[in-house]
């Protein structure tokens, strides 16, 4: 479960790193540049900062679950999984 909810959350920073606009927007609100982005990739609860950045801008979590062909609930359950809810199922 935990692989899967990671993988999602490396989905989540493609899709960000995908679009100028949502790399500088992600850039602008965690005050990370692109050497700040390397090494915070490398932090425990990186992956779960990415997730919790696409579910706080609703717009963004459903255009990425439709490019990922997941459902929204299933973003949300990767973030509880890597927030350590492992019961949680969604």
């Amino acid at each position: 479960m935990r692989d899967e909810a990671e993988a999602i959350a490396i989905a989540a920073l493609g899709y960000i790193a995908a679009d100028s606009e949502r790399l500088s927007r992600f850039f602008a609100l965690t005050g990370l540049d692109p050497a700040g982005l390397r090494q915070a990739a490398a932090e425990p609860g990186f992956h779960l900062a990415i997730l919790d950045h696409i579910a706080g801008h609703e717009p963004d979590l459903l255009a990425f679950a439709a490019q990922a062909s997941l459902r929204p609930d299933r973003v949300a359950a990767a973030r509880q999984i890597l927030a350590g809810d492992e019961t949680w199922s969604g």
